[in-house]
């Protein structure tokens, strides 16, 4: 029984190891950062403000991106490019409403 729970309990602290860095919940409102990181499979990335705040993104039908006032595909974005996001809070997740690249 104590192998099972301690196997339970090893196998947790794994999961939530493995979920990615840890991210910063901010007010709705437009910011300027950094891509971090970008995450193709799940339509996510994660960006670095000038303030220290990592901010993880989940990209919706809704989400407009655009680069030199085009809109343009996912598949644009890019790790280290500079970004404007504009976010929506919703409870502790951030809705990218906007998101410019702005190199």
């Amino acid at each position: 029984m104590k192998k099972l729970i301690l196997g339970f309990l090893l196998a947790g602290m794994f999961i939530l190891n493995s979920c990615g860095e840890s991210t910063d919940t901010v007010d709705s409102g437009t910011y300027q950062g950094t891509v971090d990181e970008v995450e193709a499979s799940k339509d996510e990335i994660y960006v670095k403000t000038g303030d220290g705040k990592t901010l993880e993104l989940y990209f919706t039908d809704e989400t407009e991106l655009t680069k030199n006032g085009d809109v343009v595909d996912f598949s644009t974005l890019q790790k280290g490019q500079n970004v404007e996001v504009t976010v929506e809070k919703v409870g502790k997740r951030l809705d990218p409403i906007a998101v410019k690249i702005l190199d």
